[in-house]
């Protein structure tokens, strides 16, 4: 008769450490919140749970969380922060006419 070792099978809960006086860390829970939410597996809650416990305790600065969080957040972690912005290019009122008149001018004669 052999015995099996015994699994730890209890589930893992979200940790409620939310300080909503600070607002850096409030941003941090909320981040965390969010991805322990969408998070599926044990590893990853394991992980979120010891990085913002990390973050409670002051052990790594927010600019580390943000960092190792990122990977656990949608919308793809890997942009950046400037990375979905778009770049707006405008034009002078004159050379916008100017365009809008030689659209004009070959339109007419395309007929």
């Amino acid at each position: 008769m052999s015995q099996e070792p015994e699994t730890n099978n209890k589930p893992i809960e979200k940790l409620v450490v939310d300080n909503p006086s600070d607002f850096k860390f409030h941003a941090a829970y909320l981040a965390y919140s969010e991805a322990w939410d969408k998070a599926s597996s044990p590893e990853t809650k394991t992980q979120l749970n010891a990085m913002i416990t990390s973050l409670s305790k002051n052990e790594i600065d927010t600019e580390t969380f943000y960092r190792q969080i990122s990977q656990y957040r949608g919308g793809g972690g890997q942009e950046g922060y400037m990375g979905g912005r778009m770049r707006i290019e405008t034009t002078r009122k004159k050379d916008w006419r100017k365009r809008e008149a030689k659209s004009a001018r070959e339109s007419r004669h395309r007929r």
